[in-house]
């Protein structure tokens, strides 16, 4: 089995809509794009959300969420996500984010996401065990 993928960057450029009034991106839309560091991250490992929620029933519940924000994004930036797995047991992941601007490599966001893995019936649930090499256990 390959190693454990413990580090991703992904990279995406800031849309106009995703600005407010001021010119700067909107606050909600950093949570946005730790999801897409987290999606990309979970696709470097081989995993794919659809894949784990229609075989196995397995949802990706979101328990805590967390976004410390240092500089404005503003629009037509090219914004890097570096997403890591920084905890992972059979019931639990975290995962911590940095956002860069991508020109001046200035820091504009970092924080976290704590996830519960969950059933259909949105009850907490054990991790499948063929799934724990993919998250580092």
């Amino acid at each position: 089995m390959d190693p454990v993928v413990t580090h991703v960057n992904t990279s995406l450029r800031v849309r106009y809509a995703e600005t407010d009034q001021m010119g700067v991106v909107y606050y909600a839309n950093y949570l946005i794009w730790m999801e897409v560091g987290r999606v990309e991250f979970c696709r470097a490992q081989g995993i794919r959300y659809r894949d784990m929620e229609e075989a196995d029933g397995i949802l990706l519940v979101v328990a805590e969420a967390n976004c410390r924000y240092q500089a404005p994004a503003r629009y037509d930036d090219e914004v890097r996500i570096a997403t890591t797995l920084s905890e992972a047991s059979p019931r639990m992941v975290r995962f911590d984010y940095e956002l860069f601007e991508e020109a001046s490599g200035a820091r504009l966001a970092h924080g976290f996401t704590k996830h519960v893995f969950c059933g259909r019936d949105f009850r907490p649930a054990k991790l499948p065990q063929k799934y724990w090499p993919l998250f580092g256990m």
